[in-house]
This record gives C-alpha cells, sequence and structure tokens, in this order.
C-alpha cells in the first residue's frame, strides 16, 4: 500500500474497480458496477463476479476512516452498487464520518462493526456471510432491508439513532444458535423487521425501541430450539406488531394493505418469550400463527400494555401464558385460545373485554375453565368483575355461579352435599327467586296433602279451626309461629311429613340466608 497519498492523488495500487471507486468516493455519486442482467447481479446467486466488479475491503476501511477529501462543492460518501468485497471488512472501533449505501453487493468474508461510529449505514439487498456489530452506533439510520445473512448478524447494546430496518432480511443462525442476537439493544425510533426470514433464536432481551416494533408477515423459525423470539424485559414505546403484511405491490408499512394485496401472515415456528415486557400502546397478534412442540409456549408473563389483541390462530400444541400480566382492553376472539391445560392465566388482569366476533358467556366460561386445571377463584372474580363494569350484573352472577359450581367439586362429600342442596335450591344465592318457587311448591304440595290428615286436637278446647294451609306454612317457616303446628296431633306417617316439611322449611331458610350473605359480602 502506497502511504502518504498526498490529497487528490491515486494510489498506485489500485485497481481498476477501486480506482473507480476512489473518485466516486470523492465526488459522492453512486459507484455501479452491475451488468443490467438481474440474473448476473443476483448477489445471492451463483454466478462468479470477475475481477472487473471486484474491490477489496481494506481500500473500502481506508476510504471510511482515512479517505481523501471531497471534490471542490462535493460532499465525499460511500455508495456502490453491484460490488464484490474481498476480505474481511473491519471497521472495529473507527469513528467513520461518510454516509454509507452499499445495494447489491456481495461479501466474501463476515462484516466486523464492534464499538464503530456512523452517522448512517444502508446496506440493501447484499449478501454477508456475517455481521459482527455488538455495541455499534449510529447518528442516522441502520438499514439491512433485503440483506442475507448465512452466520447472523450480531447487534447487543447496539445504539441506533433513529430507525434499525430488517425488512424482507434473510437470517440463519450463528454457532450458539442466533439468527439476530441484539440483547440490550436500543433504537431510537421504529425497528422494523417486516416479512423477515429468521433461522434460529430472535434475541431481543432488555432491549428498547422508542416507536414501534413491526415484525408484520415475519416468519421466525426454530423448531430444535427453545425460542423462535426471547424478548424478556422488552421495552416499546408504542405496539409490537405481530400481523400480517401486504406481499408484493405498492405497500407502505403501518398502512392497510389494498384490497387484492396477497397477505403473508406472522408465522412463528418455536416459542415466544416476551415476559415483563413494557408497550405504550398495545400487542397486537392479529391473525398471527404459532407451531409449538408441547414444551414451547407463548410467554406474556407480567406483560403490561394498555391494549393486548389476542386475535391469531389456536396454537394446536404447546401453552400460552398470561400469569401476572395487565392490559386495559383485552381485545380477543373464541378462537384463538387454547383449550384446558394449555391455558394459564393467575393474576392475569384486564378491566374491559372487546370480543371479535361472536363469544357467548358459556365460551368465555370455558375460557376460565381452560385456564384453572386446578380451581382457582381469582380467574372468575376477574371476569365477574369485569362484567359488572360494563353493566352485565346477570352475567356477573352466572359467572359467580360457575365458580361456586366449580368450587365445589373440591369439597368433602359432606360440604359437597350441602353445595348441591345450595345449587339446587338457590343456586348458591344467586337466583333467589328459585327459593320461592321451591316454597310454593311444598306449601301446595303439603296443602293438597294435609287436607286428608287426621287432626284431632291436642286440648279439648280453644283451639284454632283446621286449615292445611296455613298448618303447612306454619311448618315451613322456621322461627316464625303462625299458631297452627302446635295445635294439632298428628299420628303414624303424617308425623314423618310434618318432620319432613320442618326440614326443607330449615334448609330453605338457611341456603336463602347464605346467599343473601354473599351477595351482600359481593356488594
Amino acid at each position: 500500500m502506497t502511504e502518504g497519498v498526498r490529497d487528490g492523488e491515486l494510489p498506485d495500487d489500485l485497481n481498476a474497480a477501486e480506482a473507480g471507486m476512489w473518485q466516486a468516493f470523492r465526488n459522492g455519486s453512486v459507484y455501479d458496477l452491475s451488468s443490467g442482467d438481474a440474473r448476473m447481479d443476483d448477489p445471492h446467486g451463483g454466478h462468479p463476479w470477475g475481477p472487473e466488479r471486484t474491490v477489496r475491503a481494506r481500500i473500502v476501511c481506508w476510504l471510511l476512516l482515512d479517505g481523501p477529501p471531497p471534490l471542490a462543492g462535493r460532499v465525499s460518501a460511500l455508495k456502490l452498487a453491484g460490488l464484490r468485497i474481498t476480505g474481511t471488512l473491519d471497521l472495529a472501533g473507527g469513528t467513520v464520518t461518510p454516509y454509507v449505501e452499499l445495494r447489491g453487493c456481495r461479501f466474501d468474508d463476515e462484516v466486523l462493526l464492534p464499538e464503530a461510529h456512523f452517522t448512517t449505514v444502508r446496506l440493501v439487498d447484499c449478501a454477508v456471510p456475517r455481521l459482527e456489530a455488538a455495541r455499534v452506533r449510529t447518528e442516522g439510520d441502520l438499514h439491512l432491508p433485503r440483506c442475507r445473512f448465512l452466520g447472523g448478524v450480531r447487534l447487543t447494546d447496539a445504539h441506533i439513532g433513529t430507525d434499525l430496518l430488517l425488512n424482507q432480511a434473510v437470517v440463519y443462525r450463528d454457532r450458539s444458535g442466533r439468527s439476530i442476537a441484539a440483547d440490550g439493544m436500543t433504537v431510537a425510533q421504529d425497528l422494523q423487521a417486516e416479512l423477515l426470514e429468521s433461522y434460529g433464536e430472535l434475541s431481543l432481551r432488555s432491549a428498547k425501541v422508542g416507536v414501534s416494533l413491526s415484525l408484520r408477515g415475519a416468519r421466525l423459525r426454530n423448531p430444535h430450539g427453545r425460542f423462535a423470539l426471547n424478548a424478556p424485559q422488552l421495552t416499546v414505546g408504542r405496539t409490537l406488531y405481530l400481523t400480517p403484511a401486504g406481499v408484493g405491490g405498492p405497500w407502505q408499512s403501518g398502512t392497510t394493505p389494498a384490497r387484492g394485496t396477497r397477505i403473508q401472515r406472522f408465522e412463528c415456528q418455536g416459542g415466544i418469550r416476551l415476559d415483563d415486557g413494557r408497550f405504550g400502546d398495545a400487542v397486537d397478534l392479529e391473525r398471527a400463527r404459532f407451531t409449538f412442540t408441547d414444551d414451547q409456549e407463548l410467554s406474556l408473563r407480567r406483560v403490561q400494555a394498555p391494549e393486548l389483541r389476542f386475535l391469531g390462530e389456536e396454537p394446536q400444541r404447546g401453552r400460552v401464558v398470561l400469569s401476572g400480566a395487565r392490559t386495559v382492553n383485552l381485545v380477543d376472539q373464541a378462537t384463538s385460545w387454547p383449550g384446558p391445560g394449555r391455558l394459564h392465566m393467575g393474576g392475569f388482569a384486564y378491566e374491559n373485554l372487546v370480543p371479535q366476533g361472536p363469544f357467548p358467556l358459556i365460551r368465555r366460561l370455558g375460557w376460565v375453565a381452560a385456564a384453572t386445571a386446578e380451581y382457582n377463584p381469582e380467574p372468575y372474580e376477574r371476569l365477574a368483575t369485569v362484567l359488572r363494569a360494563a353493566g352485565e350484573d346477570e352475567d356477573a352472577r352466572e359467572v359467580q355461579l360457575a365458580k361456586q359450581r366449580r368450587r365445589r367439586e373440591t369439597l368433602p362429600v359432606a360440604a359437597k352435599f350441602w353445595g348441591y342442596a345450595q345449587d339446587l335450591t338457590v343456586a348458591y344465592g344467586y337466583r333467589p327467586g328459585r327459593a320461592a318457587v321451591w316454597m310454593a311448591v311444598l306449601w301446595a304440595a303439603g296443602t293438597l296433602a294435609f287436607a286428608h290428615a287426621p287432626h284431632p286436637p291436642m286440648t279439648s278446647g280453644g283451639h284454632p279451626a283446621w286449615d292445611p294451609a296455613l298448618f303447612v306454612l306454619d311448618l315451613l317457616l322456621p322461627v316464625i309461629d303462625l299458631g297452627q303446628a302446635g295445635q294439632w296431633r298428628l299420628t303414624g306417617g303424617w308425623q314423618w311429613a310434618a318432620a319432613a316439611m320442618i326440614l326443607l322449611g330449615w334448609i330453605l331458610a338457611t341456603t336463602v340466608a347464605a346467599g343473601a350473605t354473599r351477595l351482600l359480602r359481593r356488594g
């Protein structure tokens, strides 16, 4: 390498492609060595690129770290298209001031950017064996759309000044099993990874995104590892999108695809962990598709978001865990939730239910039952409170009744028998009108029966006239004395019938009192 090159002079050991790149850098113009043949120019294809479009990585580093001054009236910048870069591009720890944009380029070896400092970096549709960029800092964007990384991407503790773009990128796993390792990364504005293909673990542990994190239409696959998306303690200023994206045609991120646009869902083959995440607006799972093994899960433990849009497909295996999560609006549909034993909601708090499509109360009660393999009153209490706050008092009472029936199955035999009695008579106090119906039925039946009973008086004088209706009512009403029951002498089976009426009356009175106490306590 020639040392001490004077301003405006070309180093004497540059090849033709490098000399052209050097001059384009000083001019701030695009240096394009594409052939015009789409198949030949595909950086991910198998067609070889010869020396006429090949530059050395060390010349690129020289330009970026200690390049020549710009031409008069120009701003130096590295803008390359269709070039092959040989050797390792090593800018570790360097400060790169010029704007960097490479389109359709092919790297023979990994790109090393750890602890480097950039203004803006754009690699678009490039083939890169591996990107190592731990603790990299950019004042502006880091764009990596449509790039392919055969050995993964590392952005651990990176700091991106504005946006990070990974749209349509394809990233394969590294030796540790991770496709993208971005733990502790900070993105000041948006992180867009729409239509991303990830083959390995996408790790965003303790990452911070200032605005929104979009994985619309992404396909995450890590069937042999525990997680395809591992992002505990993730902080997103607004919304996390695990939703569909439009494929082909003009379509902008964040907009609704036009009618006729082909839709690609968010698909995840492998577990998702978002434990302890904080989201300023929402977590949106609309039409998301999850493929889990039996020991994988969608884990939303202790997540906090104003809105949770649980509108994806029901996972056929694995679990959904919402333990300790908190949201204001739960937007869901009946067909999205997994069945019994695969849903866990202990401590899940929500304030409003916003079902999309039919979600009758019987299905909602099945939803709660699916989350409580063993009896737990908390999910029932939460649902009843939300329904009551929405003015659905009748539905709230049905939920409380379902809770008591579920609790009854855990009780010993004697208590279970008493529970059946309360349920049959007054539905644990949540249907108090039943007591009046039972009382009327017993009164009518008893009146008809005792109208034929022998009833000699206890004393020869001073007794009231015989009235079977009043006599039966005196038997059924405990505590209250109507002056009939003690005035007549019954014998044989009629004594047992009278005793049965007294016992049934006490049972009705006790269950009514227990139900009234329960209702007052809830009020």
